[in-house]
């Protein structure tokens, strides 16, 4: 996780000094790449995701995630550990050109729809699906908030927060 984060900072800082134009418009297609922080479903898990999304209007973006989130719960020698795969479709409605002068911010927001895969692993030994019906494998529903900065054209950073995969993702965004 501090190596992933080094290398946040590094891309950063040598991106930070440049301008770019990036309101979203149709056609644009989008890349996110990054971390989950915090556990939607309990927990301070931390994981992986990535999604995709591909512009049909000026406005609006359709695509897909998927996430991977992984917590632990108890104490020494009595463990509980948790982890959450998510695939799902996502939409977005971008609000930059509606509330912006700044052309290097896309701030959006959007549903998710997808299923979670849970595994589950208990301090007896048990693996397997979660008997915790809350946690178990199912239909997962989602809502999220997010802005992307462009330091050039197509790379800039992207935050995400609501009731996702994670309450908190991060990372870095390619635009094509």
């Amino acid at each position: 996780m501090k190596k992933l984060f080094a290398i946040f900072v590094m891309a950063t800082a040598v991106f930070a000094g440049t301008n770019a134009h990036a309101q979203f418009e149709k056609g644009d297609k989008l890349l996110n790449a990054g971390v989950n922080l915090g556990g939607t479903y309990g927990g301070g898990g931390v994981g992986l995701g990535a999604s995709f999304e591909a512009g049909v209007h000026d406005f609006i973006s359709v695509g897909a995630q998927l996430d991977w989130v992984s917590w632990n719960y108890g104490w020494t020698g009595y463990k509980w550990k948790y982890n959450f795969t998510t695939i799902a479709a996502r939409g977005s409605y971008h609000f930059g050109k509606h509330f912006l002068q700044m052309d290097n911010l896309d701030l959006y927001a959007g549903p998710a729809i997808g299923y979670r895969i849970s595994k589950y692993k208990d301090p007896s030994g048990y693996s397997g699906p979660s008997y915790v019906s809350s946690y178990d494998n199912g239909v997962f529903f989602g809502a999220f908030a997010g802005a992307r900065y462009y330091f050039k054209e197509n790379l800039g950073v992207f935050a995400e927060v609501g009731y996702n995969a994670s309450p908190l993702k991060a990372g870095i965004t390619l635009k094509f």
